[in-house]
């Protein structure tokens, strides 16, 4: 990006403020807008526009390489921005931003990205020790040559502009690599010996921007709304009519049921029950709420779950 199309954007007396928001373009992207239209911001992409439409007239923002929004913000470019702590760590911009908050994307997995190293299944190497004298490929150079530093290795690391798996088994000795659940380094018969990082996505703010008390609110109900969002993905609701008389043995026999909505119905003798319970609870519960006297039981997806 260059250095006129990075400039802050300005406002005009009068104007209303502005937050100048950066998310992710790249593999997040997609994840990102989903999450920010549930948490109440609708943003259209157009083709190779890095400037997207958001139905938010304080909000201004920019898509940009994950890799480098942790820069941006630190210089001040964005007031916020969304991220990987890897690319904080990297850039060295961790104690040049303020955190606002740490967030999973993952709905599948719920799980963290790790930044791992990995052999050739045969390989010979087995700890960071082994790495004495080898060559190591990566898209994270910082990282991996303070690791090595830190366990007293010195090796070669170049960087990787992709497809870092497929270079360990003919060009480099080992791989630092970004992974999940781990499979696709399985698929490519690769053998991880040791984490460097584990990093989720994370909200972080300039630190003359959470300095404003008007921008600060705005990051602050992102953050809220944004958590409340993505707590939401696991979590379902369930609504449920039983007999007044059934209601005690109900609560004591289904722990799941924590701190239930309960009221009256119109109908003497009955209430109506009210929860939020994790999604994958559903399948088993809702037979035993069947079975101990429960009627009209619903299932409803949630938008938010704001604690």
């Amino acid at each position: 990006m260059s250095q006129k199309s990075a400039e802050k954007p300005t406002t005009t007396p009068g104007a209303s403020p502005i937050l100048c928001l950066g998310l992710p373009k790249g593999s997040l992207q997609d994840a990102t807008i989903e999450k920010m239209s549930k948490a109440g911001w609708n943003i259209s992409v157009s083709n190779r526009s890095y400037e997207p439409y958001v139905d938010d007239p304080e909000l201004l923002v920019r898509l940009i390489r994950a890799q480098e929004i942790g820069r941006y913000v630190a210089h001040g470019y964005l007031d916020a921005g969304l991220t990987g702590h890897d690319w904080i760590q990297e850039n060295g911009v961790a104690h040049e931003v303020h955190e606002v908050g740490e967030f999973l994307f993952s709905k599948a997995t719920r799980q963290a990205t790790r930044w791992v190293l990995a052999v050739p299944e045969e390989s010979s190497i087995r700890c960071v020790q082994d790495l004495e004298g080898k060559r190591i490929a990566t898209e994270v150079v910082g990282m991996t040559t303070r690791y090595l530093k830190k366990h007293g290795v010195k090796a070669e690391v170049e960087f990787s502009w992709g497809a870092t798996e497929v270079k360990a088994r003919e060009l480099v000795d080992a791989i630092v690599d970004v992974t999940e659940t781990g499979s696709s380094l399985r698929a490519n018969k690769l053998r991880i010996v040791d984490t460097l990082l584990v990093s989720t996505p994370r909200l972080i703010a300039n630190r003359d921007a959470w300095k404003n008390p008007w921008k600060r609110r705005k990051i602050e109900t992102l953050a809220l709304l944004l958590k409340g969002a993505i707590e939401a993905e696991i979590k379902v609701g369930l609504k449920m009519n039983i007999r007044e008389g059934d209601l005690s043995r109900l609560l004591q026999s289904l722990p799941a049921l924590r701190t239930p909505t309960v009221s009256s119905l119109s109908l003497k003798g009955w209430v109506a029950v009210e929860t939020i319970i994790d999604e994958p609870v559903v399948r088993e519960l809702i037979p035993q709420l069947k079975a101990a006297g429960a009627e009209g039981i619903i299932e409803y997806p949630l938008n938010k779950v704001v604690y």
